[in-house]
């Protein structure tokens, strides 16, 4: 199936010059969420991961499932506050300012082997702030897995080192 046509190309949202990329008609077409996440669990069960990890909102749509299809479990990856026991914290530089995320440090035990699994890879600093996250645990991350891939901001620049996936490619 060619995911890309289940994709809405919204022009000028959020703002203007932006063209949003809209994965709601894609997750509401049970055929196709279901294909795209068999294609996915059958490229990570290869890699034999131990858990999938997403950050909140958007991972966790394709993480949960993931997991799920895997018959592995799933850690949550959140803004300060929002998880109740002990954590494991990063802060990341973004482009005005910072921010925080954060995963329970008992989320894994050292060396287990964690797939980073979410939506969309346009500049990769959010999504490297994860990765380092996981390790500060003492997880490896096995591969970065994303729905959808905006080539032209090079976020994969900052992945170097991991193995990433993109299941739908954009030059924007």
């Amino acid at each position: 199936m060619d995911f890309k046509e289940k994709i809405a190309i919204v022009p000028n949202f959020p703002k203007e010059g932006i063209s949003f990329k809209d994965i709601t008609p894609l997750i509401g077409d049970g055929k196709a969420f279901q294909e795209l996440i068999d294609t996915m669990a059958k490229k990570l069960k290869e890699l034999k991961v131990d858990y999938i990890a997403g950050p909140e909102a958007r991972g966790f749509i394709f993480g949960v499932p993931l997991a799920y299809a895997l018959g592995v479990g799933f850690i949550p990856i959140r803004k300060p506050g929002k998880l109740p026991q002990e954590t494991v914290s990063i802060t990341y530089d973004l482009e005005y300012g910072t921010d925080t995320l954060e995963i329970h440090k008992n989320a894994f035990k050292k060396g287990d082997r964690v797939a980073l699994v979410d939506d969309l890879l346009a500049t990769g600093g959010t999504i490297s702030a994860c990765a380092k996250l996981i390790e500060l645990a003492g997880g490896e991350v096995a591969s970065i897995d994303f729905m959808i891939e905006l080539t032209e901001l090079k976020g994969r620049d900052k992945l170097e080192g991991y193995h990433v996936e993109s299941m739908v490619q954009y030059d924007i």
